[in-house]
């Protein structure tokens, strides 16, 4: 099925969405609407926030995503697609943006940090910036028809970058510009999926089975590694166990196709 054009107005989105929030961004209403987010978010549980967080980081994204191989590979491409469009955000932004975080410049006593804090390279929120190019590109790489259902895909993402805030990991603006450059990253996916031949959605394909591979490496990682936080811990099992039955029905359905295509 072929991908849908997306329509001006989506690729209005990230710079209208870059623009309302430069005030936030250029410190205006900083750093009293951080401590008051944050404040808002305290009497929330730590592993709420820092489950939130995993949805912006590469292997815990791998982990929930996992399924797609086998249920929907056209989705799992769209992320994937995006990724290389997000990482050059994120790295460019961060290596030029001299922006401390929250911890380096507020007393921490004014608010709760969820882990180690950290005190540079604040601009743009990585994990907001990740969650929103899949989240996006998810969502543009649907049928056009029905697609509208699939709008929770941006309240996770959003709750991502809630999650920064509650954490006390980043600045509103931080979040703000993530997202905007999230959504670009996820739409440029989607226009280079649309230059991919069918031919790597078959479980046959090599590509695909790079991506299995990519998956084996995640449940390694996911169990012997915390991500971001050790109250992920048991979040990262589960989804260890949601890799590897995505795994084991991968290679099912790729004896399956093999027999009946011999």
């Amino acid at each position: 099925m072929p991908v849908a054009p997306i329509s001006l107005r989506w690729w209005l989105l990230p710079l209208v969405l870059f623009a309302i929030s430069a005030p936030l961004w250029l410190h205006r209403f900083e750093p009293s609407t951080f401590i008051y987010i944050n404040t808002l978010c305290a009497p929330v549980a730590a592993p709420v926030w820092t489950g939130l967080s995993l949805l912006g980081n590469a292997w815990g994204v791998l982990g929930v995503t996992a399924p797609l191989l086998v249920l929907a590979p056209r989705l799992m491409w769209a992320w994937l697609c995006a990724a290389p469009f997000a990482i050059l955000f994120a790295r460019v932004g961060k290596g030029l943006i001299v922006s401390p975080r929250p911890a380096a410049e507020l007393d921490n006593a004014q608010l709760r940090i969820v882990g180690e804090a950290l005190h540079n390279v604040s601009m743009p929120s990585g994990h907001t910036l990740t969650a929103f190019a899949v989240a996006s590109a998810i969502y543009f790489a649907l049928p056009e028809k029905g697609r509208a259902k699939q709008l929770w895909l941006f309240v996770l993402a959003a709750g991502t970058g809630l999650s920064r805030i509650a954490v006390g990991a980043h600045w509103p603006g931080d979040v703000f510009v993530g997202a905007s450059l999230g959504l670009l990253a996820g739409m440029l996916g989607v226009r280079l999926l649309a230059r991919m031949g069918t031919q790597h959605l078959q479980p046959t394909a090599w590509s695909l089975r790079v991506v299995a591979l990519l998956l084996v490496a995640t449940t390694y990682t996911l169990l012997t590694e915390a991500q971001d936080f050790p109250e992920n811990q048991p979040v990262q099992y589960v989804l260890v166990v949601v890799v590897v039955a995505s795994l084991i029905a991968f290679v099912r359905k790729t004896v399956h196709t093999s027999r009946v295509a011999g």
